[in-house]
C-alpha cells in the first residue's frame, strides 16, 4: 500500500475532481489502480461496486442525474474489457463518463512479456468505446491528460472519455510538477441570422405544428416550454428527451410517436420541428412512421440533419442557444389554428387512457408509483416489460435529470445506473425498475446497494425469465428458447444482504410497500409477483423489426428419392 503522506497520481485526480465539483468515483479496486482508489477514498468518496461494467453504469447514472460528469475507475486488461459494454451505453446515450483504467508499468508497455493484467492493444479498445482515449505517458503530464479528457466531455455532442494510467506513474505522481493544463472545449457552430429567420418563417406559417424533442433538448429548459406554448405545438419526445418539458403539461404528447393512437394527429400535422433526436428505429416503426413533409431540424451534429427524415431547414448548433433565438425571431405572429391544441390535449389523454387499460394490473401499480413518489424523484429503469411498455411512457417525468434508462437497449444495467443516480442526488428517492432476468446479470450490485445505503427502492418485476423476448418469440415463432430461467428467491437474497423486503401480489400490497420504502430513506427491495397480478396485462411485444423467415420450397419426388 502506498504511503498516505507521499503524494501520488491519486492526489492529482482528487484535485481535478474537486475543481470540477465531482465528489464521487465508482470502481473496482485493483493492484493497478491502488493509488487512485486510495486518494479518492481518503479525500472524497469512493463507491466500491462489484463489477467494472457496473462502475461505468453507476458513473453514467450519476452524470445523468446531476448534470456533472461521472468518474469510473477500473483495473487494466480484463477489468477495462469488462467496462467496455457499459462504455458503449454511455457512447450511445451521449453521457459524460470519465473512465480511468490502470495500465502495467510504463517500461513494459507493448513488450508482450506477459506482465500480469497485460493485454494487447488496450488503447485501441478504449478508442473504439470512447471519443477521447489517451495514455498518461509521463509523471508530470497526468493533470493535463485529465483536463483534456474533461474538456472533451464538455464538448458537444457529449461522449465518454477514457484514460489509461500506468501503475508506476500513478505511484510517482507529483502535483507540484504537473505541466500547466490549458484544455480547449470545442464550441459548436452557431447558425446565421438568416437561417434562424428561415426556420421562424416556416413556424409562423404552420397551422398544425408538432415538435419532437430528443436527448439534445434536455438542457433547453424554459424556452422550449415557451416555444410549444407560443406556436401551439404538441410535443413528441424520444425516450432520451423525456422531461425536456415537464410531462404533466397538456401539450406534451411524450414518448408515444409510434403509438397508433397518434396516427391521425401526426397525419394532419403540417410541420415538424425536431430537436436533437436520432429518430431511433424503435420509436419510428423502423423508420416507416409517416411524419409531416415540412420539417425543421436542430442538431449539434450536422450529419444528423436529414439522416432519417429530410429537413427543409437545418440548424446546426447547440439547441439551448438556438431555441431562444428562434423564439425572438418568431415574434407574436405564430400560432396554431383554432382547435389544434385541444386536439393535442385530447389525443394525449386518449393514448394514455388506452395504454392504462391495456396493461391491466400494471396500470394500478403505475398509479401507485405516481401517487407515492415525491415529484421529481429519479426513475431508473432497466430493460424489462414494465419499463419498455409503460414505464417509458406513462410515469410522468418532470425533470430530464430524473429520466434514467439504458438507451442502448442493453439488459442488466438499470440497478447500477440507479445506484449512481441515487448517490449523486441524495435529496430525492430513486426508484429502480428491474426484471428478474436483468437483475441477475449484475446481482452482485445488490451488495453495493446494501453497503452504500442510498435512498433507493429496488422494484423487481418477477415473471421467471426474459419476458420481453419470450413474448417476441411466441409472437413470431410460437416457440421458446433460452427465455425461461431459474430465478433466485429474492426474499432470501434480500435477507442475506440485510435489506428490507416486501412481496407484492397486487397494487394495494405494492402501494403499501412503496410508502414504507419511501419513508425509510434507505434501500428497500419490493418484489412484484407478475404471475399473480390481476387483471393480467396484455402481452408486450417490443417494436422491433423481425425479418420474415423464408418458407422452404416443397421438395419434388425426385429430390426425395435422392
Amino acid at each position: 500500500m502506498s504511503d498516505p503522506q507521499q503524494p501520488t497520481g491519486g492526489d492529482i485526480l482528487v484535485d481535478v475532481m474537486r475543481r470540477h465539483g465531482v465528489e464521487v468515483a465508482f470502481g473496482v479496486v485493483s493492484i493497478h489502480n491502488l493509488p487512485l482508489v486510495e486518494a479518492v477514498d481518503r479525500e472524497l468518496r469512493f463507491v466500491p461496486v462489484r463489477h467494472e461494467a457496473a462502475a461505468v453504469n453507476a458513473a453514467d447514472g450519476y452524470a445523468r442525474a446531476t448534470g456533472r460528469f461521472g468518474v469510473a475507475i477500473t483495473s487494466t486488461g480484463t477489468g477495462a474489457g469488462n467496462a467496455a459494454g457499459s462504455m458503449l451505453e454511455a457512447l450511445s446515450a451521449g453521457s459524460r463518463v470519465l473512465h480511468i483504467t490502470g495500465q502495467i508499468d510504463s517500461e513494459h508497455l507493448g513488450s508482450g512479456r506477459g506482465v500480469i493484467h497485460e493485454v494487447p492493444r488496450q488503447l485501441q479498445m478504449l478508442e473504439s468505446i470512447s471519443r477521447f482515449a489517451r495514455t498518461v505517458e509521463h509523471v508530470d503530464d497526468a493533470e493535463r491528460v485529465l483536463e483534456d479528457a474533461i474538456a472533451d466531455l464538455q464538448t458537444l455532442p457529449h461522449a465518454p472519455a477514457s484514460i489509461e494510467w500506468p501503475i508506476d506513474l500513478q505511484y510517482l505522481g507529483e502535483p507540484e510538477r504537473q505541466v500547466a493544463a490549458s484544455p480547449v472545449i470545442g464550441e459548436p457552430r452557431s447558425p446565421e441570422d438568416d437561417e434562424i429567420e428561415a426556420a421562424a418563417a416556416l413556424l409562423r406559417s404552420a397551422r398544425r405544428p408538432l415538435l419532437w424533442a430528443g436527448g439534445g433538448a434536455r438542457t433547453i429548459g424554459a424556452p422550449l416550454r415557451e416555444l410549444i406554448e407560443r406556436v401551439g405545438a404538441g410535443l413528441l419526445t424520444s425516450n432520451a428527451g423525456r422531461g425536456s418539458v415537464p410531462e404533466d403539461h397538456s401539450l406534451v404528447l411524450g414518448n408515444f410517436a409510434s403509438n397508433p393512437g397518434l396516427d391521425e394527429l401526426i397525419g394532419d400535422a403540417d410541420l415538424l420541428l425536431s430537436i436533437g433526436t436520432h429518430f431511433r428505429s424503435n420509436e419510428t416503426r423502423s423508420y416507416h412512421l409517416p411524419l409531416p413533409q415540412t420539417q425543421i431540424a436542430i442538431d449539434v451534429d450536422a450529419a444528423a440533419i436529414g439522416r432519417v427524415y429530410p429537413a427543409e431547414v437545418g440548424l446546426v448548433g447547440d439547441a439551448a442557444e438556438i431555441v431562444p433565438r428562434l423564439l425572438a425571431a418568431l415574434g407574436d405572429d405564430a400560432g396554431a389554428e383554432a382547435g389544434w391544441t385541444d386536439r393535442v390535449t385530447a389525443t394525449r389523454e386518449k393514448v394514455r387512457t388506452v395504454m392504462t387499460e391495456n396493461i391491466g394490473a400494471y396500470g394500478d401499480i403505475c398509479a401507485a408509483i405516481d401517487e407515492v413518489l415525491p415529484t421529481g424523484s429519479i426513475i431508473a429503469r432497466d430493460v424489462t416489460i414494465p419499463s419498455s411498455s409503460w414505464g417509458n411512457r406513462l410515469l410522468p417525468i418532470v425533470d430530464p435529470r430524473s429520466n434514467i434508462f439504458p438507451l442502448g437497449g442493453g439488459i442488466g444495467q438499470g440497478l447500477a445506473m440507479g445506484i449512481g443516480a441515487a448517490v449523486g442526488r441524495p435529496d430525492v428517492p430513486t426508484l429502480i425498475m428491474a426484471g428478474d432476468g436483468g437483475l441477475v446479470v449484475h446481482l452482485g450490485e445488490m451488495a453495493t446497494l446494501a453497503g452504500e445505503a442510498p435512498w433507493c427502492v429496488l422494484v423487481i418485476f418477477n415473471d421467471g425469465g426474459y419476458g420481453v423476448l419470450r413474448n417476441l418469440q411466441e409472437a413470431h415463432s410460437g416457440e421458446r428458447h433460452g427465455v425461461d430461467l431459474f430465478t433466485p428467491d429474492f426474499g432470501d437474497l434480500a435477507s442475506a444482504l440485510a435489506l428490507p423486503y416486501a412481496l407484492a401480489r397486487d397494487a394495494d400490497e405494492f402501494r403499501s410497500a412503496l410508502h414504507k420504502a419511501v419513508d425509510l430513506r434507505a434501500p428497500m427491495v419490493i418484489e412484484v409477483d407478475v404471475t399473480a397480478l390481476s387483471p393480467t396485462p396484455a402481452p408486450f411485444v417490443p417494436p422491433v423489426h423481425v425479418p420474415e423467415r423464408p418458407t422452404a420450397e416443397p421438395r419434388s419426388k425426385e429430390e426425395d428419392r435422392d
